[in-house]
C-alpha cells in the first residue's frame, strides 16, 4: 500500500472536506488536530514527520479574524511558526507541503483581480500572519503547493453559510455589508481542486476559489433564496457595521492561472446550492 496522506488540522471545515475525498477515493490518509497534535511545537513536529507520508497538507490555522487583532501571539503561531515548522520538516524528509492561505494577504483597494504574484499588502493581523506563513513556507526549501482561498463554506461547521442559514432562519429582518466583495468557495471544491494540482505535481501558489464573485449582501440573499426564507436583506456599509480587524474592500483573487490548467471553476451559485441541500442541522 503507499504511504498515507498526512492531514494537519482533520477536524475544521477543510480538514473534513478532505478527509471525505481521500476515503472517497479509497486514499490512505493519517489525521492530526489539537490537542493531541500541534503543530507549532517542534518536537512533536520533527517526530510525526519522520515518518513516510506520502504529502503533508496543512489544513489547520487559526481562523478568528476579529480574533486576531487582540490575540496577536496565538495568530502568528497557528498561521506563520506552526507552517514554517511543518515546511521545514518536510524540506529535511523529503515530502512535498500543501499549504492553505487567504485573499486577506491583500490590501483590497484594487480595482482588478488580484494575480497570484500580486504584493502582499495585509491590513491586519490575521492577514499579517497568514503572509508570514506564505514567506516561511517558501523559504524552507521543501516542494510546496501554496492554494489561495477566500470566503470557505461547508455544510458543517462554522462558516458564513450556515450562519446566515440560521441568521434568515430565526430573524425577520438582516442588514449585510454590500461594499466588500470576494469569491466565495466550497471546502468541497477546494478540496478536489487542490488534489487535483497535487496530482498533477504542480507547485507554487495557485488561487482556487468558486467561479464568479459577489458581495456579503448578494451572497447573503442566494442564501436566502435558496432556503426559501422570508427574511428581509437589506444592504448596508461596511462603515456601518464596524468590526475590530480592518476587511479587504476587494479581494478577489485571479484565477487564470489555475482555470488555465483545469478549465473554469465551477459558478459558486452551483456550489452554494449543492451546499444548501445538505446543510447539517443549524
Amino acid at each position: 500500500m503507499s504511504a498515507p496522506v498526512l492531514i494537519i488540522g482533520e477536524r475544521g471545515m477543510l480538514g473534513r472536506a478532505l478527509r471525505e475525498l481521500l476515503t472517497l477515493l479509497a486514499r490512505p490518509y493519517h489525521g492530526v488536530d489539537l490537542p493531541g497534535f500541534d503543530a507549532a511545537e517542534p518536537s512533536q513536529v520533527d517526530e510525526l514527520l519522520r515518518k513516510p507520508w506520502a504529502t503533508v497538507i496543512n489544513c489547520a490555522a487559526y481562523t478568528n479574524v476579529d480574533g486576531a487583532e487582540r490575540e496577536e501571539a496565538a495568530a502568528w503561531r497557528g498561521n506563520a511558526k506552526a507552517p514554517e515548522l511543518l515546511a521545514q520538516a518536510c524540506a529535511r524528509a523529503g515530502h512535498t507541503f500543501v499549504h492553505f492561505s487567504t485573499d486577506y494577504v491583500f490590501s483590497g483597494q484594487a480595482s482588478q483581480p488580484y494575480p497570484v504574484d500580486a504584493p502582499a499588502q495585509p491590513l491586519g493581523v490575521y492577514g499579517r500572519s497568514k503572509a508570514a506563513g506564505e514567506a516561511a513556507v517558501r523559504a524552507s526549501g521543501a516542494r510546496n503547493l501554496i492554494v489561495r482561498t477566500s470566503w470557505l463554506y461547508a455544510p458543517w461547521g462554522n462558516n458564513f453559510v450556515r450562519t446566515m442559514a440560521k441568521l434568515t432562519r430565526d430573524k425577520p429582518a438582516l442588514r449585510v455589508v454590500a461594499d466588500q466583495r470576494g469569491r466565495p468557495t466550497s471546502a468541497e471544491h477546494l478540496a478536489k481542486t487542490m488534489l487535483t494540482l497535487l496530482d498533477r505535481g504542480e507547485s507554487g501558489t495557485f488561487h482556487v476559489t468558486d467561479g464568479g464573485e459577489c458581495s456579503w449582501h448578494e451572497f447573503t440573499v442566494a442564501i436566502a433564496r435558496g432556503l426559501g426564507r422570508a427574511c428581509a436583506i437589506d444592504p448596508c456599509s461596511t462603515a456601518e457595521f464596524p468590526r475590530p480587524a480592518p476587511r479587504p474592500a476587494y479581494s478577489v483573487l485571479d484565477l487564470s492561472k489555475t482555470e488555465a490548467l483545469l478549465g473554469a471553476m465551477p459558478d459558486w451559485h452551483d456550489n452554494l446550492a449543492s451546499v444548501l441541500a445538505r446543510l447539517e442541522p443549524l
